[in-house]
């Protein structure tokens, strides 16, 4: 195997794993955290884990099945015809389904962080669940249609560019223009749309956050300039404190839009080229551009939820849960004949009854 091939099949590897696991902890703390479930956003991020999930369960491994077969032109599920092109149609269906929702739950989320900056006295009245409900069913309705059109008029199989079952069709040159006018609405209409929907509300996100800190610092700088008696290491921490705080809405908001540049836009330009271009596009380029698409999968989690204080703390709860239980099987009454092990596991229970008296984290934020 080349070396860019075994780089592109461990890259592709190793986004399965971290998609499948960052996306099965976020489920597991929605499941877990009554206080997250409450949540507004929690609706979007369970929508976007779950075609995470999807993703990875469905379209991933078939993906690295095609790379890994010979030339990229023989297809992963199973052949030309019977019930290996039916399923690669239906994985086609699904990934130009799941991505475009991917898209779409984004542009939500965004939404919704922009009426809880700019509205915050009136948040809980503007956005409720069932406003959620309608936002996600407007994702899912306008993601089945641009699916359904392509499984209806076969724009879907394997693509010996991606490696994977997706759109395929003819070049406009040749005669699919229908093919290149549904291509160009549907970035147009699900990646360009959202794009701009999360520029929109995260720059005036951002607006709001700098006038904010601007306040707070003057306030801050009243402060220090009548405590002259104040010790300039502490007014030294409270000016590193006041650049922190200028720039974690800088980094935030850079995070979002980057990473949805950065995973989404090879791809779709390479699309939109690969219409027109008379010239073949490199496969590793095409599989390269695929692995950024499912490389937001992965980091997806991070970037809205595992990061967040309230999901940190229900996953140390859970580890400090299971790691607890594994002591205690440890210390199990079949090794009672050891009279050290038994005192050990009165420490360790006399531990356990501290923690949970005094010491037991919040799920609050």
């Amino acid at each position: 195997m080349h070396a860019a091939d075994f780089a592109a099949c461990a890259l592709l590897s190793a986004i399965i794993a971290v998609s499948l696991l960052s996306n099965l902890a976020v489920l597991i703390c929605f499941l877990y955290n009554p206080e997250i479930r409450k949540q507004v956003p929690a609706l979007f991020i369970l929508n976007l884990s779950l075609c995470n999930l999807l993703q990875c369960v469905c379209n991933m491994p078939l993906t690295l099945a095609g790379f890994l077969a010979a030339g990229h032109h023989r297809n992963p599920a199973g052949g030309g015809g019977g019930g290996g092109a039916l399923m690669c149609q239906i994985v086609g269906f699904l990934d130009t389904f799941l991505t475009a929702n991917s898209m779409l739950t984004m542009a939500a989320l965004s939404i919704d962080r922009w009426v809880a900056v700019v509205f915050p006295l009136s948040y809980h009245s503007r956005v409720r669940h069932r406003d959620a409900v309608v936002a996600l069913g407007y994702t899912w309705a306008h993601s089945l249609c641009f699916s359904t059109a392509a499984s209806c008029r076969s724009w879907v199989g394997y693509h010996p560019l991606y490696a994977s079952c997706t759109l395929r069709g003819v070049r406009a040159k040749a005669g699919g223009l229908h093919f290149a006018v549904f291509t160009v609405a549907l970035h147009t209409f699900t990646f360009l749309l959202a794009l701009l929907a999360m520029c929109g509300t995260y720059l005036k996100v951002l607006q709001v956050a700098r006038f904010h800190c601007r306040r707070i610092d003057v306030i801050t700088m009243q402060t220090l300039l009548l405590l002259v008696d104040i010790h300039p290491s502490v007014r030294q921490k409270c000016l590193e404190e006041q650049k922190r705080r200028r720039q974690r809405a800088g980094n935030k908001i850079s995070t979002f839009i980057g990473t949805f540049v950065v995973c989404f836009t090879p791809y779709v330009v390479t699309r939109i080229v690969e219409l027109f271009s008379p010239e073949p596009i490199n496969p590793h380029w095409g599989v390269l551009s695929k692995c950024l698409v499912y490389g937001k999968a992965a980091s997806d989690p991070f970037v809205y939820s595992l990061l967040r204080h309230q999901y940190k703390k229900t996953c140390s709860l859970l580890a400090h849960k299971v790691l607890r239980r594994s002591q205690r099987d440890s210390f199990s009454p079949g090794a009672e004949g050891n009279g050290g092990r038994n005192d050990v596991r009165q420490s360790v229970d006399a531990a356990e009854g501290f923690q949970a008296s005094g010491n037991k984290p919040s799920l609050v934020q």
